[in-house]
């Protein structure tokens, strides 16, 4: 899969809506009773950017950005202005927000994720495009050094340690990351509603696995 490491213009975006989706197969049996299961382990998002377009010049960009990633042949990255990083969205990130695993005294890498909690159930989420300048990382509570202690991909999201951390060490995070998404149509239909104004009723975005 094609994927160009660049974001759809966070202004286009901001307003849009979706969030995630996960696919549940319910089988009814003969009782009443219900089975579920899900082929899924992660959940998948989709957005509607149309509502965001506010301007001619906004369509402008957007048809350059549709025109650029050749429709839905390449993905790109998409900012979701309602879950868009690490802490709670009050707050600025910090190398505290996220416990990403637990040294053995041997591994080096780790997936950054994000952890979604309600009562006692949990869903781990990688993530996979943080974003570039805002990843920092901390070790049993302390905070760690970039390119000292550890660096990391912003393309993938894995974070290489300079020496493995010891046996039993927590390891957080903090970031800020984009969801890597694709046009979901490989048209886009535009109305100018006026010479100032235009509109672009249903512009679909789908997250893509990387």
């Amino acid at each position: 899969m094609s994927f160009h490491e660049i974001r759809f213009p966070a202004n286009l975006s901001f307003g849009s809506v979706g969030g995630p989706e996960r696919r549940t197969e319910v089988v009814t049996l003969a009782n009443g009773f219900e089975e579920r299961n899900t082929p899924w382990e992660h959940s998948r998002r989709r957005y509607d950017a149309g509502i965001a377009m506010r301007s001619l010049d906004d369509l402008e960009t957007l048809i350059a950005f549709f025109e650029a990633r050749r429709g839905q042949l390449h993905a790109f990255r998409w900012k979701d202005w309602a879950d868009y990083k690490s802490a709670p969205p009050s707050e600025d990130p910090a190398y505290t927000d996220q416990v990403i695993g637990w040294g053995d005294g041997a591994r080096t890498e780790w997936q950054l994720i994000k952890t979604y909690r309600s009562g006692d159930q949990t869903y781990d989420r990688p993530i996979r495009k943080p974003v570039e300048g805002t990843v920092t990382i901390g070790l049993k509570g302390d905070p760690l050094v970039e390119n000292t202690h550890y660096s990391y991909d912003h393309t993938t999201g894995l974070v290489t340690f300079v020496t493995a951390p010891e046996v039993g060490a927590e390891i957080t995070a903090g970031y800020e990351f984009d969801v890597p998404v694709r046009f979901d149509a490989d048209r886009i239909h535009t109305s100018v509603s006026s010479f100032q104004a235009g509109d672009a009723p249903n512009v679909p975005v789908v997250e893509v696995r990387v």
